[in-house]
């Protein structure tokens, strides 16, 4: 057991030069990018969706922080605010490239999100607009500050993608040895079987996982599925029904609890229905 979590440390260790530049280039993009996505995204209000899909599709949590806050302020739509939700994929696919995980799979992860994205966020305001309900106008003073994330206090990119892969490093290192101790007493086949390879089921509880407003989670589900814990379809639930930080913004942020509650049932189900198809296309 302990050459084996000697092991275990050795091989996340090896992930560092993978995981570092990966996150310098995510947040030289964000610091490069936020004032253009906010003003991009008030302005494509009726095809918010669209833009919205595309950004959220980048794996950064702070995506959909601030597309919760700009919800909160009246800038972009309901439905804009779920596509970026879906498209989401935090640590998801910054894990899987340090995994070496094949490149069409990633591919494939990234643009069923999108589509999937795109799909809800229109269906949202479509039926929204069916009912007569309205934009809301925007009404923005500087919500971002509400985010929570942290970067807006921090200067340059390389402080806070240094923090950043230390704690997903940290992370990572404790679910690999969890995930080690669970196959040395349960054995491979016990952690395998696990509901979340279980159709239906392991999407439903991967949603509920998922919808956990932690960037932390999406770190989980990708070592779970390299590791053979999940199926693809639970997997994509997983990833569809989280949002990193997002949800936890909105609560914070936007004052109408009904509707922030109706949000957070619309993507859980959209997550699940997709991520339930998806398992078809894997």
């Amino acid at each position: 057991m302990i050459e084996a979590l000697i092991d275990i440390l050795v091989d996340n260790l090896l992930l560092l030069p993978f995981l570092f530049p990966t996150y310098l280039v995510l947040e030289a993009i964000e610091a490069h990018a936020g004032g253009a996505l906010e003003r991009t995204l008030g302005r494509a209000r009726r095809w918010g969706p669209i833009v919205g899909a595309l950004s959220g599709a980048v794996p950064q949590c702070g995506f959909s922080a601030a597309a919760a806050s700009l919800y909160a302020g009246g800038v972009i739509t309901v439905g804009t605010l779920v596509a970026v939700f879906l498209s989401t994929s935090d640590e998801l696919i910054p894990v899987l490239v340090s995994s070496k995980a094949p490149l069409g799979l990633m591919l494939k992860i990234v643009g069923l999100k999108i589509a999937f994205g795109l799909m809800a966020g229109l269906l949202v305001d479509a039926f929204l607009r069916s009912r007569g309900k309205h934009d809301p106008s925007p009404h923005v003073s500087d919500l971002c500050e509400h985010s929570r994330c942290g970067c807006a206090e921090r200067k340059g990119i390389v402080v806070p993608a240094l923090i950043h892969t230390a704690e997903i490093f940290v992370f990572i290192l404790i679910v690999s040895g969890l995930v080690e101790l669970a196959l040395h007493f349960a054995g491979e086949d016990a952690l395998k079987s696990f509901v979340l390879n279980k159709p239906v089921v392991g999407e439903l509880l991967a949603g509920l996982v998922g919808m956990v407003p932690n960037c932390a989670v999406s770190v989980a589900f990708a070592q779970l599925y390299m590791d053979g814990g999940m199926s693809a379809g639970s997997l994509m639930a997983g990833s569809l029904a989280g949002s990193g930080l997002g949800l936890l913004v909105l609560f914070r942020t936007h004052r109408r609890m009904r509707d922030n509650l109706l949000i957070l049932a619309a993507v859980y189900v959209f997550g699940v229905i997709f991520g339930h198809l998806s398992g078809y296309l894997f």
